[in-house]
């Protein structure tokens, strides 16, 4: 198992609590060792997104310190800023997170001590960005309809999207929303079209708040 993949394990299980906590709490230690700076994500596909872009900049996250940690989902962000804050691991943490989610992630920054009454521009200050309304949302944007099309065909989805958008459900809904939610239906596809999504964007495209974390 690569170092980045072992220090999301063990911090996944120091952060669950249970029996095998402390030793997990062990390694991650001794693994933050060779790191820098920790990004927050709310899911994998995030994490994929991040990545890619990571990839596509020529920059080597793990050569450089830097671990992407999806905490699967935004409730758990307090806790996690106190594994790798101050009093824990005490590492530079930044983070992206959806629109929805940003009151959990200002709540949890303001409870390890980032700041009080924080807004969303002193968040991003802080190294913390907010998606509208989400990455997917921000991926499609930053494409548009037709070229989030030409990517499902590359990806040789097309005729499975076609059938997609006539189910009856699906009818009438913005082509936005019928891409959105096409992603997210079978397991495995968001990670995947968030790679490719990122692919595909033109180096002057890229979404704020992606590149803003990334710069």
């Amino acid at each position: 198992m690569r170092e980045p993949d072992r220090f999301r394990t063990a911090v996944h299980a120091w952060a669950a609590g249970g029996a095998d906590a402390a030793a997990a709490a062990t390694v991650a230690r001794e693994l933050a060792g060779g790191l820098r700076v920790v990004v927050l994500v709310e899911g994998f596909s995030d994490q994929c997104a991040v990545e890619t872009l990571a990839e596509r900049r020529d920059l080597d996250l793990a050569g450089e310190g830097v671990c992407v940690v999806p905490i699967g989902g935004a409730m758990g962000v307090a806790r996690y800023l106190r594994l790798f804050g101050a009093h824990g691991l005490a590492l530079t943490v930044r983070g992206l997170c959806d629109e929805a989610e940003e009151g959990f992630f200002r709540r949890g920054l303001e409870q390890a001590g980032f700041g009080t009454d924080l807004t969303r521009s002193t968040m991003r200050a802080l190294g913390f960005h907010v998606c509208v309304t989400d990455l997917e949302d921000e991926l499609i944007r930053a494409l548009g309809s037709s070229g989030v099309e030409r990517v499902i065909a590359a990806e040789r989805d097309l005729a499975r999207f076609r059938i997609f958008q006539n189910q009856p459900a699906q009818r009438g809904r913005p082509i936005e929303r019928q891409l959105r939610r096409f992603m997210g239906t079978m397991s495995g596809r968001k990670a995947r079209y968030a790679r490719a999504l990122v692919r595909a964007l033109d180096p002057s495209g890229i979404p704020q708040p992606l590149d803003r974390l990334l710069t």
